[in-house]
């Protein structure tokens, strides 16, 4: 089935998204400093923190998508809503410094993941299905990179492919047990393998709020961003999956990277 004109420029719109700079890039442009001047004053122990962080954060917004996330709301996005929402915890964060991260940044992630349901439900998805739901949780993956990742392994795709298994053993283990044993395997593979890719962005977030930049209002804008740069995976992530339901995979990725090869022999 050939792509009509309209798809074709939703999925070019995808692929920016997904393919765009990270957030360390879009930080580093905002605050006009490299972001490795906030990476040498994060305390040498911060990593192992931060780790920890990002997998409590993600084991809570489990239980959200799991628990409270339904078809309830508009068709369109809350997208400015859900960006002034976070903006107002990274306010929190920023007046009381790195402390406050372990608290922080479990509310931001929920915020986060309500936002990402909007746009997942604004593209056609349904949230009665847990294969939506965890899709959701999936987008804190896509939009991170792990310092481990081979440069092969940072595509959209790639990721989606790392991630597949695990989020179908978890979706098969809720299907059949729920939450009730949350310390099972299906539902730990899950949750470390986000959090292995969520926590290098979180440090790329706590970097740039150990800047001492503006206080309050720092830890606002640096939220912003935040949310925005999920935002975007999200929309394009969703994209991506209604084309596949038209299309099927297999042709909606061959279409992508066929706009990759596209976009690079374009002359700059």
């Amino acid at each position: 089935m050939a792509f009509s004109e309209s798809d074709l420029k939703d999925l070019e719109r995808a692929r920016q998204l997904l393919e765009n700079p990270s957030l360390s890039a879009r930080i580093t442009n905002l605050l006009g400093a490299p972001i490795e001047r906030g990476f040498a004053m994060l305390p040498a122990e911060w990593a192992d923190k931060i780790a920890s962080v990002a997998r409590t954060s993600l084991s809570k917004a489990l239980d959200v998508a799991v628990q409270t996330l339904g078809n309830r709301g508009t068709k369109s996005s809350a997208d400015v809503l859900h960006r002034v929402l976070v903006a107002s915890t990274g306010a929190v964060g920023g007046a009381f410094g790195l402390a406050a991260l372990a608290v922080e940044l479990p509310v931001s992630t929920t915020i986060m993941l309500r936002s990402i349901a909007d746009i997942a439900r604004s593209e056609g998805e349904s949230l009665e299905d847990l294969g939506t739901r965890l899709a959701c949780l999936e987008v804190f993956a896509l939009g991170s990179r792990a310092k481990t990742d081979m440069a092969s392994e940072t595509g959209y795709f790639a990721v989606r492919g790392i991630m597949a298994r695990t989020i179908s053993e978890a979706a098969q283990f809720i299907a059949e047990r729920g939450l009730t044993e949350k310390g099972a395997p299906a539902l730990v593979r899950m949750i470390t393998l986000l959090a292995n890719r969520f926590s290098a962005v979180v440090t790329e977030k706590a970097a740039a709020q150990a800047v001492p930049i503006l206080g309050a209002a720092g830890g606002a804008v640096i939220n912003t961003v935040f949310i925005d740069h999920f935002q975007d995976v999200a929309r394009g992530h969703f994209i991506v999956r209604r084309l596949e339901r038209v299309y099927g995979a297999d042709v909606v990725r061959l279409q992508y990277e066929a706009l990759a090869d596209t976009m690079a022999d374009q002359p700059s």
